[in-house]
């Protein structure tokens, strides 16, 4: 529908239009998201390439960090060229494009935690039936479906995106596209709309927390029968799943969740959860994982050795 807009092109106000704060936020930003993809590289090619790290929780830890790669890479970017630049244009066809990857690596990221917490579930409360439960292949299947599950979320809000007519005002009051923001520019009455936005992007936020929350409870209650070496290393795992959750969750759930209102910390909460988690995840897993650091370690001692040699 964009042959009916006379809009080609949004103004993003960012997150700060002072030309001091530009610079600290382009120094911060890009310390962030160069950690982010660093981190998350690191350990996509450490369980890639390490051989202890076979078991389903490290395959889905796989592609948490591909999506926190590429979910951060749909918004960081930008706002870090952003604060170079005397205006901050997007197109419109580069605008739904970030709306559309915006929401595919957050559901993907959404569905992969949900997914972490079903295979933890498996191991602590059905260790007997675990190999069978999550078996290679049902693995991969789950993966695919979590693909699938997120791609149609994303068309449903890049269809509901596509809808909204924009005749004027074309400055959008955020560092990123998204619905909420747009919904804002749209001229005509966005209410239906936004109840969309709400059942969809809302429920999901929502009904997967309750649902990981749910989960926990039950694993942290199932951890008592375990022996105290068994629940400490548990314990362990589960906290790192706790912290990652609670931080994506509840800034997700802040902004999907209510009615057509903005408030002044709503650029900072969605900071948070799009360029904050996808930084903080992979030092969550690695410096609480003693797994993970010993295949850091061993995978970095191995390629240090054979530069060596060479």
């Amino acid at each position: 529908m964009k042959q009916n807009n006379s809009v080609t092109e949004f103004i993003l106000l960012g997150l700060t239009q002072d030309p001091l704060r530009q610079k600290i936020v382009f120094i911060i930003f890009l310390i962030f998201y160069v950690g982010t993809v660093v981190g998350n590289m690191l350990i996509i090619v450490t369980i890639k390439s390490s051989q202890t790290l076979g078991s389903p929780m490290y395959f889905f830890l796989f592609y948490l960090s591909i999506a926190d790669s590429c979910f951060s890479t749909s918004t960081a970017p930008r706002l870090i060229v952003d604060t170079l630049s005397a205006k901050k244009i997007i197109s419109y066809n580069e605008c739904m494009t970030q709306v559309f990857a915006l929401h595919l690596f957050g559901c993907m990221e959404i569905f992969v935690l949900i997914l972490m917490a079903v295979d933890r579930y498996a191991a602590i409360c059905k260790p007997l039936r675990y190999p069978t439960i999550m078996s290679q292949q049902i693995c991969i299947i789950l993966i695919i479906l979590a693909w699938i599950g997120s791609f149609i979320h994303s068309t449903a809000q890049i269809i509901l995106a596509l809808k909204l007519p924009f005749c004027g005002p074309n400055l959008i009051d955020h560092y990123c596209c998204d619905l909420q923001p747009l919904l804002k520019l749209a001229c005509m009455d966005t209410y239906k709309i936004n109840l969309l936005l709400v059942s969809n992007s809302g429920a999901i936020c929502s009904s997967s927390f309750m649902i990981l929350i749910i989960s926990y409870i039950f694993i942290l209650h199932s951890l008592r029968n375990h022996s105290a070496e068994g629940r400490k290393k548990a314990l362990s795992t589960c906290t790192s799943h706790i912290i990652v959750v609670i931080l994506f969750f509840v800034p997700c759930i802040f902004i999907y969740t209510r009615p057509p209102t903005t408030f002044p910390m709503d650029k900072m909460v969605a900071v948070f959860y799009t360029i904050g988690t996808p930084f903080l995840n992979p030092l969550i897993y690695s410096l609480r994982n003693a797994e993970v650091k010993n295949a850091m370690r061993k995978l970095w001692h191995v390629k240090i050795i054979s530069e060596n040699k060479g």
